[in-house]
């Protein structure tokens, strides 16, 4: 997301002294990741079901700043490597699933069929797009490609459930049916992209 320069030395400017604050505390990367994961899931669990979505994704935006601080305090350390990646890219898939999981329960609780089912296919197109990518890696493929990577799926959904949370009508079903359908997309250039690299 920040491949402009001046964007990245600004976030650098920001992230990096609570960064080393929590080195300085002794406390780990994997700590803050574990952390900004578990508040993610808890704030999507308590308050989307409900219908509080300026809270619910104010929260998540804020333990979403773990995301940066964790990688920062990696390469401060020197601890950069493939656990990290590991953990974090797990970790983003249980937090992807609490997210469009509060979404579907809060469209069961109002009987909304239509955002109930356009919240399921975004949940499971967004899991199975970052497990194509991990199969494709697993036979000796990469699978890079794709209109629907994480951070778009999670801002426009995001977004919707706060324009929701003002009343906006329609947007949030519209939102996800959206993201479920270039989930679909996404899926199916990774297929055929694997394939190309794989045809004998």
């Amino acid at each position: 997301m920040l491949n402009n320069p001046a964007a990245r030395r600004m976030a650098s400017g920001l992230i990096e002294p609570p960064a080393r604050l929590l080195l300085r505390m002794h406390v780990s990367p994997d700590a803050v990741t574990v952390f900004g994961t578990v508040g993610a899931v808890v704030s999507a669990l308590a308050c989307f079901p409900s219908g509080r979505f300026g809270l619910g994704v104010l929260l998540i935006a804020i333990f979403a700043l773990s995301d940066l601080i964790d990688g920062t305090m990696a390469r401060m350390q020197g601890t950069s490597g493939p656990w990290g990646n590991f953990l974090d890219a797990t970790l983003d898939r249980v937090a992807d699933g609490a997210i469009f999981g509060g979404l579907l329960m809060w469209g069961v609780v109002q009987g909304d069929a239509g955002t109930a089912a356009a919240a399921t296919l975004a949940l499971v197109t967004g899991q199975v797009t970052s497990y194509a990518k991990a199969r494709a890696e697993a036979v000796g493929a990469t699978a890079n490609v794709g209109i629907a990577e994480r951070a778009e799926r999670l801002i426009i959904a995001l977004v919707a459930a706060f324009l929701t949370g003002l009343g906006v009508p329609y947007v949030l079903p519209a939102a996800l049916w959206i993201i479920g359908g270039l989930g679909v997309v996404t899926i199916v250039q990774r297929m055929v992209e694997v394939r190309r690299q794989l045809r004998p």
